[in-house]
């Protein structure tokens, strides 16, 4: 993994850097500067039928636990996603990634998939678009499986709005369970070439039915129109 100091990154300079394959960390909440990053292999999720979604969880789907919504909480989410966890003792987001998102939000390249419990925020992930390509960059979960739903209603989101490209970044056990796979660099910036040239837009249908969603990321893609 190749990294370099970087300063006065503007949100600009950014979607050009995800357009080039590379993306910014922090060492820590409290570091002052960010470094770019451009693994040799990056982590996919699959947005065909290789996507999976465990027996267990096709269960809690169908229980509806939490209301899903898309973007209506954005800045709570990143704060969520920054904030020390039981399996996170430390983060990589800082105040200068908080800010930079938060204006990449406002400008429509940044989401957040929140789930709710009544009124509470109990879980959800954000990340960047840019054409047909997704990139997830941070989780959270106050209650079981509130991401991974978040997660699954990303998905066949993603699926709905003609997306190609749903990047993680990094292989994690936590992702592996959804059919996460590895790619070579060279491999990921011909498919990454690809999907910014889509020209989809991560949005909501007409009055969403989000159970209906749900429902087909428990079947084969074909089945999405």
């Amino acid at each position: 993994m190749s990294n370099r100091s970087l300063h006065l990154l503007t949100p600009d300079i950014l979607l050009r850097a995800y357009a080039a394959g590379i993306f910014p960390m922090a060492e820590s909440a409290d570091a002052t500067q960010l470094h770019w990053f451009d693994p040799p292999v990056r982590a996919l999720i699959p947005l065909d039928d290789s996507f999976h979604v465990s027996k267990r969880l096709k269960r809690t789907l169908r229980q509806k636990p939490y209301t899903i919504k898309l973007n209506t909480a954005f800045g709570e989410v990143m704060h969520a996603c920054a904030a020390p966890a039981p399996a996170r003792d430390a983060t990589w987001i800082n105040h200068e990634i908080i800010s930079l998102y938060t204006t990449l939000h406002w400008r429509g390249h940044a989401h957040s998939v929140e789930a709710w419990n009544g009124k509470d925020l109990v879980g959800g992930l954000y990340g960047v678009s840019l054409g047909g390509a997704f990139f997830g960059e941070s989780m959270f979960s106050r209650k079981t499986d509130a991401s991974k739903i978040a997660l699954v209603y990303l998905v066949t989101l993603l699926r709905y709005c003609g997306f190609t490209l749903l990047d993680t970044q990094f292989q994690t056990e936590h992702l592996a369970q959804f059919g996460t796979f590895e790619v070579t660099r060279a491999n990921y910036l011909h498919l990454l070439a690809g999907a910014i040239k889509q020209p989809a837009k991560l949005t909501l249908p007409t009055d969403p039915d989000w159970d209906h969603l749900a429902g087909t990321a428990l079947q084969p893609v074909t089945q999405i129109s």
